[in-house]
This record gives structure tokens, sequence and C-alpha cells, in this order.
């Protein structure tokens, strides 16, 4: 019999072709890690957190003691993991709730990334070693009310005014906005994207936290607003130039969400399977029913080829030999396996599968947001076919 429990309080678990042999052991400890830090302080409070709309800020000073932002960064006192341990981190997070991993993934891959790759060496040293101990948080202002698949198109526009740029505009969607204290916002000039470093204490510049979500509800989702921010040059990103360099940080951004769709995916069938134990039906546990170990078998299968992508995935990063179209590959994949999976446990634990005490319908929830953001899943698809065709049919 295949051992599945590869560590005492089974993160990895399933584990059907020994991918922890694939593994570095300082990977393994990282996963080690978060991974019992989910168990020990995230999933006793999380589901009450997303009940009530909540995003449980007093986890952000154990996050950072452990390293979680911006760990691939070798300098600026970040960790300077391998990013497969990055994408560990997030899996972890996300078998959490998506709203911590996206948290973290926002502030490494959506705003330490652009300020470490497209700052100036006063920006990185006046914001990533704080980024990296959460003594400042950090939001990435791209999408707009009326656009998100296009931003090409965007309306958030900069003027420049002597040694200034004055900013107009709004951002819609903005996980971490109202907590930010800097926004690497992204507007229109004469000479084309630029982006810029817009601090909270700056004059026109506000925000507002958007309500009634029935996903992400333990996160921090936000408006911003412009009207008229004066923003000296030294805040303008230097080697930000064009639209490629938010689109850069998005395949930062995604390649994370693709570790994390598993992370989902694996808190969703571990549940399916202790239900599948312990629930009596017909004068047998549901475990001795075809049906119900047709669905287990393809959990499985499907995570396992999700494991094994994102683990090849992540050693053609560290080899930067990724190219940003088998980012939109994995991100497809696994954020739908993912959303598939909670579906499906969410009806396996029948009647009890709607309450948050359990966790497919959280998973489930939040997944419909996951699978829209960063890139839909369409946008994904279309990335891989002009990728294999040749052909734009955007």
């Amino acid at each position: 019999m295949l051992d599945t429990a590869a560590t005492a309080h089974d993160v990895a678990l399933p584990d059907f072709y020994g991918i922890r042999a694939l593994l570095t052991e300082e990977e393994r400890q990282v996963q080690d890690l978060v991974g019992r830090w989910v168990d020990e302080k995230v999933l006793p409070i999380i589901g009450e957190c997303f009940e009530k709309e909540r995003f449980p800020d007093e986890l952000i000073p154990e996050m950072a003691e452990m390293g979680l932002f911006g760990p691939t960064f070798e300098d600026y006192g970040c960790a300077g993991l391998s990013n497969v341990a990055y994408g560990l981190i997030m899996q972890e997070l996300e078998r959490g709730d998506s709203g911590l991993r996206s948290f973290a993934s926002v502030q490494s891959g959506l705003v330490m990334y652009p300020i470490h790759r497209y700052g100036s060496d006063e920006q990185k040293q006046q914001w990533l070693p704080d980024m990296a101990k959460a003594r400042a948080i950090g939001c990435f202002g791209l999408t707009e009310p009326d656009g998100g698949s296009d931003p090409g198109t965007m309306k958030t526009h900069a003027k420049r005014d002597g040694d200034d740029w004055i900013i107009n505009g709004a951002k819609m969607w903005i996980t971490n906005g109202t907590i930010a204290d800097v926004a690497v916002v992204w507007a229109m000039t004469e000479q084309g994207v630029r982006g810029f470093l817009v601090e909270k204490e700056m004059d026109g510049y506000t925000t507002r936290d958007i309500h009634h979500k029935m996903s992400l509800r333990a996160s921090t989702t936000s408006e911003l607003f412009f009207d008229n921010v004066r923003v000296p040059e030294r805040n303008r990103l230097p080697l930000a130039e064009g639209l490629g360099a938010p689109l850069g940080c998005l395949t930062q951004a995604r390649y994370g969400i693709a570790w994390g769709g598993l992370g989902s995916a694996i808190a969703c069938y571990r549940e399916s399977l202790e239900f599948a134990r312990q629930r009596v039906l017909f004068g047998q546990a549901l475990i001795h029913k075809q049906a119900i170990q047709l669905r287990l078998a393809e959990m499985v299968r499907r995570i396992t080829t999700g494991q094994l992508l994102v683990v090849q995935l992540g050693r053609l990063k560290d080899q930067d030999a990724i190219h940003h179209t088998q980012v939109s590959l994995a991100k497809w994949n696994n954020v739908r396996l993912g959303l598939d999976i909670a579906r499906d446990a969410r009806d396996l634990l029948g009647a009890g599968g709607i309450s948050v005490e359990c966790c497919p319908i959280r998973h489930a929830l939040n997944l419909e947001s996951v699978i829209t953001y960063e890139g839909t899943e369409t946008i994904h698809q279309l990335i891989v076919g002009r990728e294999i065709t040749g052909v734009a049919a955007f």
C-alpha cells in the first residue's frame, strides 16, 4: 500500500508519486514549518474569519517571522529560498485559505518583486527590508472599474508637472488596499504605461473596502482613488516602462497561485476522505462504495498531475528558463482542478458541506475569485492557444 503520510501532520497528503522525494531538505523543512503553522494557527480561526468577513491581520507578524515575504530574494533581509520552496509556502497558505495566500502573494510577487526588479536603489532600501518584516504592507494597483483583462486600456493617467507627476483615476478589486502603506500603481503617461509608488499619506489618495463579497471574505479587498495625487519623480519605478512591466509582475503572482490552487484541493480531498471513512450509509462506511472511491481517485489523479506540473515549473523558474505561457498553463490547470475538487467535495459531504465548519464550501467560493483574478481562465487558455498556433485570438 502506498504511504501517503509523508509528514507528521500530513501536509503533503496525498503524495501518490512520492513527490516529497523530489524536494530538497530545505524545501521539505519549509513546507513542514508552514504546514504546521497553518494547522495550529490558521485552521482553528479561518472559518469564523470567513463568516465575519475579517482578514486575520494578527497572523502577519508570525508570517514575517517565518520569512514568508519576498522569500526568494537573497538580499534586503529575505530568506533566499528556491522558487519551489516559495511555491510550497503558497500551497500551504492556501490550504488554510485563499485570502491568506493572496495577502502573501501580493506582498511578495506584486509589490516586493516590482520594487526589486524595476526600482531604484533608494526605493529598494526604503521599502524592501520593512516589507520583508511586515513593518510595511503593499498593494498592487492595475485592475480598474471598467477593465481587467485588457490593462492596456487603463484610464488612470499620470501627467508630468515639473519634478512631479499628477495621477488621476481609480483602481478596483485591490487586495490589501486599505491596509497598505504603499501602492504600486500603474498609470498611462504620454510615454506609455509607467509604475509609481504611491504612499498612503499622499494628498488626494484615498481607499475604500469592498464589502458584501461571497468570496475571499477573509481577505481585504479595496478600491483606490487618485484625485490629483502629486507623486515625486523619485517615486517612479525607473525601469518599469511599458505594459510588459506589470504583466511581468502578474507572472510572478500567477506562479504562486498555481501552487495555491493545489493547497485548496488538498484541503478538500483530505476532508472528503476523512468524512468518507466515518460516514455510514446503508450499513457501510462511504469508502466501501464504488461511486465514492471513483470520486476520491479522481481527486488524487488531478492533484498528482498538478503537483508534478508545478514542481517542474518551479525548477524551470530556478534555472531562469521559465516562459510566461508555462505559468498560464499551470494557473489555468491547477485553479480549475482546485475549484472542481472543492465543488465535488462539497457535494460529497452532503448537507453539512455548506457549513463553514467544513472547508469545501469556503474553498469553492474563494476559488471562484482565484479563477478570475490574475488572468481569467479564458485569458490563460487564449495565451496558451496563441503560443501553440502563433495567432492571437483575444
